[in-house]
């Protein structure tokens, strides 16, 4: 992939991109026109009632985006100095519909799941809406024991389930199961059906209401992403409700958890969380190829016939559309060019890995100070050894304590974790621009260590989870929970220069 990281190296000049002399002396953008900004929508919504939304201070930062990214103002890769504007609101309304008695609502709402821990987490998050949008009484959702995971946990094998019921009590009454009394009345057993992916409102109400209404009890199966992104605010605030506050991870799975985060602490002040996803069956669905020869094309090709849906992909242009995960070399490139020293601690967070310690080596040479679950917890693990859900809860407890979360993929924890540390506080998450990188690793060798540093800083701009990222065309409610991000009051707020 190319020369390792070289204090020493002197860029190659290829022209193009170096700043002007009079960018140069450019005096960097003053915090001033942010604290000027703030005051003058605070007094906005106090003479007129108009709330100060995310796209009206996205219309302002969009200026000041502007100039920062001509001047190429540093970046602070530990911590957003912009991340004290806003904080997580994820209250109930005045007007929010309260939740419906069990006696008094249409029946009984049963949830199957489907995937890993967090396609899971997606499909609970909806389940709750959907209970909402029905009048319907939740039964705890079931989740996937029958997926390529194969894990057989429980809901309460994973999630507080007592928390869970209790803290969404006055949004949503929620069951552990159908009441015996009323399963003996029932003539028939639930109804079964499954909902078209991304559906509306409406659909649950025209299509799956009267079904529930009639039948008492009907379980909807394969639930994930079966609701719109695009709902009202007062349910995208539901939404997140569940999701950063009623699902809360068992005792024992986050003892364990924060135990590891501790034992991070403890070597170190600050740590880099890695979401690694290059497992054998996740490059064999991207349709990627990763230079091992005829050995990987066969190994991921017989992989890949598990699904006879895909189509057949040209792993150069999946690579050129970036597609394709980074490697965990090209991970570490990436660490290396915006800053991140080799004294720096790694809490990377993975399955299988994909060609195994010969694969993982070139991150380890440029990060020493390399730890997983398995190096912290020794003995502590074995009880969840047979659990795959259960490890990647563990995993998504220390990658959101990080300081900073970095991710190879765009899946499912990598989205929802990218949500939440939004909520959090912006806590830095690095979303690599794999486009862009894709190219820039081809030419590794064409150029000097600084010039590729510069490079690398300049295509992750705006992917470095500043509170104006930029959004994909297609942006994800759980990667982007913008309903539920305020901007806090001018007074209320402290921007560092």
């Amino acid at each position: 992939m190319g020369r390792k990281p070289d204090a020493a190296a002197k860029p190659h000049y290829s022209g193009g991109g170096a700043a002007s002399p009079m960018a140069a002396r450019r005096a960097p953008p003053s915090p001033v026109f942010l604290g000027t900004a703030l005051f003058v929508l605070g007094f906005v919504s106090l003479f007129t009632g108009h709330v100060v939304t995310d796209a009206d201070w996205s219309r302002i930062r969009s200026r000041w985006r502007s100039k920062q990214l001509r001047n190429n103002e540093p970046v602070d890769i530990w911590k957003s100095k912009y991340s004290s504007l806003y904080f997580g609101c994820s209250g109930r309304s005045v007007n929010f519909r309260s939740a419906i008695p069990e006696n008094s609502s249409t029946g009984y709402l049963l949830i199957a799941t489907s995937g890993g821990l967090n396609q899971q987490r997606i499909g609970i998050i909806d389940a709750v809406v959907v209970a909402w949008i029905l009048n319907a009484t939740l039964v705890v959702p079931e989740l996937d024991h029958h997926s390529f995971w194969k894990d057989d946990s429980d809901f309460s094998d994973i999630f507080d389930v007592d928390w869970f019921i209790s803290y969404l009590s006055k949004d949503v009454t929620v069951v552990k199961r159908i009441p015996y009394e009323v399963m003996m009345s029932m003539d028939k057993l639930p109804w079964t059906m499954r909902a078209p992916r991304k559906s509306m409102p409406e659909f649950y109400i025209g299509e799956v209401l009267p079904i529930l209404m009639r039948r008492r009890a009907l379980q909807l199966t394969k639930f994930d992403y079966r609701l719109t992104s695009e709902l009202d605010e007062d349910l995208q605030k539901l939404r997140c409700r569940v999701n950063y506050h009623a699902l809360r991870f068992a005792n024992s799975i986050h003892t364990l958890g924060q135990k590891l985060v501790q034992k991070m602490r403890l070597v170190s002040s600050q740590y880099v969380a890695v979401h690694l996803r290059f497992e054998p069956d996740m490059l064999a669905f991207s349709g990627c190829y990763y230079g091992g020869g005829e050995k990987e094309r066969k190994e991921l090709g017989e992989i890949r016939k598990r699904w006879d849906t895909l189509p057949e992909l040209s792993a150069k242009d999946e690579r050129t559309r970036g597609k394709c995960p980074l490697t965990p070399h090209e991970v570490g490139l990436m660490l290396r060019a915006l800053g991140f020293g080799n004294d720096t601690y790694l809490y990377v967070a993975s399955g299988e890995i994909y060609g195994g310690e010969e694969t993982l080596h070139p991150l380890r040479e440029l990060f020493p100070n390399f730890y997983t679950k398995e190096m912290l917890a020794g003995d502590d693990l074995k009880p969840f050894l047979l659990f795959s859900s259960r490890l990647a809860a563990i995993d998504f407890i220390v990658c959101d304590e990080s300081d900073v979360f970095v991710t190879n993929n765009n899946g499912n924890m990598a989205k929802v974790l990218a949500g939440r540390r939004r909520y959090m506080g912006h806590k830095r998450t690095i979303r690599p621009n794999a486009k862009k990188l894709n190219a820039l690793f081809q030419r590794r060798n064409k150029m000097g260590w600084d010039m590729f540093s510069r490079k690398v800083k300049k295509v992750q701009r705006g992917l470095m989870g500043e509170p104006d990222d930029i959004r994909p065309r297609q942006d994800d409610f759980h990667e982007f929970p913008s309903s539920c991000i305020c901007l806090r009051k001018p007074g209320n707020i402290s921007v560092t220069a």
